[in-house]
């Protein structure tokens, strides 16, 4: 299903209703959701899982997002992550399908992935040639390859293979097809139509595949969405909710009668503590295990599966509330490469939904490829990844890799990797993991940023990771902080930085007058916090400030006007029956903003249909230097407080001159760096 417009989820929404927010917004493009998901799964039970999945992660990674890629693409890249897992997923196959399958579902499932892929984002979802090559990673001149041959090959599942166009020419079909080739290749190639029958019968039933069956034309009525498919999945979001509540007094009891036994152990077993610290310093040369292993956190272990001249090594497991982190090494035996895992994709946990939590999500684990123990050979990698929490305290994990992603030298990408290099093969693997508790401390302290209240709840101190848990009050709509990031936390002189990420929405609200987050930093090692100062990065915030310009009449364009420190110019251009509105703004250096809040509202205050929406941007850092990611690949974890300008918005509107027609600019987004360090008091342990 082709979906030109698809709005993204206001902040604002998500701050009024949570997660809800996000459920409504995939109730309204379900239809396009769900079409997706039927070319991956095959009964309603895998869907549903797909959109609880899909659902949660958007509602967590919403944070993140900076505006490019696309809104449509950035969904539908998470949405498709999972739908590979769960295609992948033994524990959710069944049988048989619940619902009869399409031919055209059918011939694509026979396909290769990649061949399968490209035709989904290509032809099923309306990307551009150029958006489906960036989304898999590799050159235009590959994804032509693989939609030339997926389309042969579901060809012939669909029709037969009784086809015997030229050769030399069938090259050209893409091309042909996607009206890209120049023009006189194109007169050459329609003379050669014109006189080869072969050719003319070969290129009509590549187009009827490419152009009609894939895109489900004639059969997309007959492919209904499910009645009961979002009540089930809200159910089973409210479930979680209810669940998480019901589980947390239980967790703190356990947790003093663990911390008692297990000092005991350490006492009698480890010498009061010295000797593991001792030990394991020689012992285990992977630092970021042999951390927790010191301080007497997590199982050591000697696992081993090799496949294809590539040695899998499970070297330690650490799991508490927060997650359950798996150390590895990954050597490879015949050349000189590197790789990692990676959660979503080539990765999954046989046995997740039988001994995990499926209310959380997996923590994304970055590979550290500045770690010394990973400069020192060529062919050797250690990583971790994050799973989700065991739902026990004990729990056997059956790990399966199929995929392992490709490190690079190359400076230019980001994290050291890109998406479309990897190693295909299997390797298992099956261990135990303990799960050990966490401490909850009250605090109780109120501070202000921009007038807008930020209040401190808690602190909970886990042995993988330590969590601030803090409310940012919403009262005032003129000025609302949308985010606050944190550098660092500072417990006890000792100081453990900011996950790289920042804050997260919770999936619960304080009240209606406090949306809830929580950041996340480094482990404190179990250590027991007195005093807690929290030292600030940013803020992200939405600021109202309204103006309108008038679209309809005999105004002249381009127009220009004076906003938030900066001269903005608007377009207007006619495009049939609809007309192109430019923004554009280039001034960057007294910018009050990074984006513009914009819509388009009628005489009656009604808003008219927007078909296409497109944007421009660069990125600046602290001193004022200009990036443009259109120009060429920008390592923005490398940047220094770097921000995210909009220059560019092109929207296609229709309706205007048919009635008064008028764009509404209502606010704006802004970032804004922080130098402060705030003293959050004493803490103490929550009560039962």
């Amino acid at each position: 299903m082709i979906l030109e417009k698809m709005e993204p989820i206001t902040t604002a929404a998500i701050q009024e209703k949570g997660i809800e927010s996000v459920v409504d917004w995939f109730e309204r493009y379900e239809e396009y959701f769900y079409t997706l998901g039927r070319c991956y799964l095959q009964n309603q039970q895998q869907i549903e899982e797909l959109f609880y999945r899909t659902i949660l992660k958007v509602h967590k990674e919403v944070p993140r997002y900076k505006g490019n890629p696309s809104y449509k693409m950035w969904v539908t890249s998470m949405f498709i992550e999972n739908a590979r897992v769960l295609s992948r997923d033994s524990s959710l196959q069944v049988s048989e399908e619940t619902e009869p399958r399409q031919d055209v579902f059918q011939a694509m499932n026979l396909l290769m992935n990649e061949e399968k892929e490209a035709l989904i984002l290509t032809y099923v979802l309306g990307f551009s040639l150029e958006e489906s090559a960036e989304f898999l990673g590799i050159s235009a001149v590959k994804m032509k390859d693989l939609l030339f041959s997926g389309i042969q090959s579901a060809r012939k599942q669909l029709y037969g293979s009784d086809y015997h166009g030229c050769k030399e020419y069938q090259k050209n079909y893409i091309d042909y097809l996607e009206k890209s080739m120049e023009r006189p290749a194109k007169i050459e190639f329609e003379m050669h139509l014109y006189n080869c029958p072969e050719c003319q019968a070969d290129l009509a039933s590549f187009q009827e595949v490419g152009m009609t069956s894939l895109n489900f034309a004639e059969g997309v009525n007959d492919l209904s969405v499910p009645p009961l498919l979002m009540e089930n999945v809200r159910k089973r979001l409210a479930d979680k909710k209810e669940h998480r509540q019901q589980k947390r007094k239980k967790h703190k009891k356990w947790a003093l009668v663990f911390a008692s036994a297990f000092a005991f152990v350490m006492a009698i077993g480890f010498m009061t503590g010295a000797f593991p610290k001792v030990y394991y310093a020689w012992a285990e040369d992977d630092v970021h295990l042999r951390g927790f292993l010191q301080e007497g956190f997590g199982q050591r272990l000697s696992l081993e599966a090799a496949n294809d001249g590539v040695k899998v090594k499970i070297k330690g497991v650490v799991a508490d509330e927060v997650q359950t982190l798996v150390f590895y090494e990954i050597h490879n035996m015949k050349e000189d490469k590197k790789y990692f895992m990676s959660l979503e994709d080539g990765l999954s946990v046989v046995n997740e939904f039988d001994i995990m939590k499926r209310e959380t999500y997996p923590r994304f684990s970055i590979p550290d490829v500045e770690a010394e123990m990973n400069k020192k050979e060529k062919n050797v990698f250690y990583g971790k990844v994050a799973l989700r929490p065991l739902e026990k305290d004990q729990g056997v994990i059956k790990l399966k890799i199929t995929k392992l992603q490709e490190l690079t030298d190359d400076p230019s990408l980001s994290f050291g990797f890109s998406s479309g290099q990897h190693k295909t093969g299997e390797w298992n693997f099956e261990f135990p993991a303990t799960k050990q508790p966490s401490t909850e401390y009250a605090i109780n302290e109120q501070k202000e940023l921009e007038g807008v209240p930020i209040r401190f709840d808690k602190l909970i101190v886990a042995p993988t990771a330590t969590v601030l848990q803090f409310g940012i009050n919403t009262e005032k709509p003129e000025k609302r902080i949308d985010f606050l990031n944190f550098k660092s936390l500072e417990v006890n002189n000792k100081k453990v930085k900011a996950e790289q990420y920042g804050s997260h929405f919770m999936d619960y609200q304080l009240d209606s007058a406090w949306t809830a987050f929580q950041a996340y930093f480094d482990p404190l090692y179990g250590k027991k916090p007195k005093e807690v100062r929290a030292q600030l990065e940013s803020i992200y915030l939405s600021i109202i400030d309204h103006k309108s310009i008038e679209l309809s009449g005999n105004q002249k364009f381009p127009q220009t006007i004076e906003y938030a420190g900066s001269t903005i110019s608007i377009d207007k251009v006619e495009a049939g029956q609809a007309a192109e509105i430019i923004i554009k703004s280039d001034e960057l250096k007294n910018r009050e903003y990074e984006s513009l809040q914009i819509d388009f509202v009628d005489e009656i205050d009604q808003q008219p249909n927007i078909t296409h929406m497109d944007s421009k941007s660069v990125l600046v850092d602290k001193d004022g230097v200009v990036y443009d990611p259109h120009k060429g690949p920008v390592d923005y974890e490398k940047l220094e407080q770097p921000r995210y300008f909009v220059t560019e918005q092109t929207m296609r509107v229709e309706g205007i001159g048919e009635t008064s027609m008028k764009l509404r600019i209502t606010g704006y987004n802004t970032m804004k760096y922080l130098d402060e360090v705030w003293d959050l008091g004493a803490v103490v342990v929550s009560p039962e």
